[in-house]
């Protein structure tokens, strides 16, 4: 990620440290409870506050706000408007339902760590994990109700907001139903669906309202906000790409092996060695019941790449950013220098 990108990053954290804070004190509660027992106190709501902190403090790439911020910046260019710290104040929106999402989405696969560390339901527990990460969703929003921007405004970012989150379930819907069952595999078409629901809607509802804030149309917004969504699907093929080669920053190569994920390169093999399906989805129920250190986990990767696949989800991946930077640099043309600041900043992002 390019250098100049360190202050908006570290206003960035501010934010998110102000509506997820250390101290939780009367004001806080205040904003995020309204009034409460007086018997009760900041202690009270660790049990939501510590989970979801602990997560957000243990970092990750923050490009969902800083795709935001971008958005405002090139929208209010467009418009030829003065950009505001409005954009910022609204970055805990999209940064904590991420966040919220990781934790439901670790206790869905199973999954024991996350960026490097147990995950939270094994940290803090199940009960606490479901309960911290559903508040989360919700705590999300109260950057929206505390933004110095008119009512109008507010209810076209909570609009987006909410159709986006329910977007995001449905992705999720389809890749639990997909991964529960070793031989469900679904098309291309509709794996390409799952990540831009999936994956793709935080990067749509970033797009969008950063859009929104820098004074862009609702239309606009939309346009905006669907080639974000192409492009959080392109980072999840990334994504997946990594899992079977690298391994993702954070978690253990080969882990999506285990949880039965579905991902592109396996669904590409699979296209290209149909007669191969019975012994994937073995490998696949093997490494479930036996873990990370199952040998079918090496045993499913070597087969996965050992043809092109790998190659050919790279190639799609790249298509799909390449004509969403695009699409973004056309919306902005009256702004290019900040159209450029976006395309360079997912170029760096998608293909480090």
């Amino acid at each position: 990620m390019r250098l100049d990108y360190t202050a908006k990053l570290k206003k960035i954290e501010s934010y998110l440290t102000h509506f997820l804070p250390q101290n939780a004190d009367k004001s806080w509660q205040q904003q995020a409870f309204s009034e409460l027992p007086c018997c009760l106190t900041a202690q009270h709501a660790e049990g939501l506050l510590a989970p979801c902190r602990d997560l957000v403090a243990r970092g990750g790439k923050r490009w969902r706000p800083l795709l935001l911020v971008l958005c405002a910046e090139a929208a209010a260019a467009h418009a030829k408007q003065p950009h505001t710290d409005l954009a910022y104040e609204l970055t805990p929106l999209v940064e904590f339902v991420h966040t919220a999402s990781l934790i439901h989405d670790d206790i869905e696969d199973s999954a024991d760590t996350r960026r490097g560390k147990p995950a939270v339901h094994i940290a803090y527990g199940l009960d606490t994990a479901l309960n911290a990460g559903s508040w989360l969703y919700f705590q999300a929003a109260v950057c929206i109700e505390a933004a110095p921007a008119d009512p109008q405004l507010k209810a076209a970012i909570y609009a987006l907001y909410m159709e986006q989150l329910r977007r995001l379930h449905l992705g999720q819907a389809l890749d639990i139903g997909w991964h529960r069952t070793d031989s469900a595999n679904p098309s291309i078409d509709e794996y390409i669906a799952m990540v831009t629901l999936k994956t793709g809607t935080l990067a749509a509802l970033a797009a969008g309202i950063g859009t929104l804030v820098g004074s862009g149309s609702a239309q606009l917004a939309q346009t905006t906000a669907r080639a974000a969504a192409s492009i959080g699907a392109a980072f999840q093929i990334y994504d997946d790409i990594a899992n079977l080669t690298a391994g993702n920053p954070g978690k253990k190569r080969g882990d999506d092996i285990v949880e039965g994920k579905k991902s592109l390169p396996l669904l590409l093999h699979l296209k290209q060695h149909p007669e191969q399906a019975a012994d994937i989805a073995a490998y696949l129920a093997q490494a479930k019941a036996e873990g990370i250190d199952s040998p079918a986990v090496d045993a499913c990767i070597a087969r996965i790449t050992s043809g092109s696949a790998l190659d050919d989800a790279k190639q799609q991946a790249a298509a799909m950013l390449d004509g969403a930077c695009a699409d973004l640099t056309a919306v902005f043309a009256d702004a290019p220098a900040e159209a450029k600041n976006i395309t360079d900043f997912f170029n760096a992002l998608l293909t480090a």
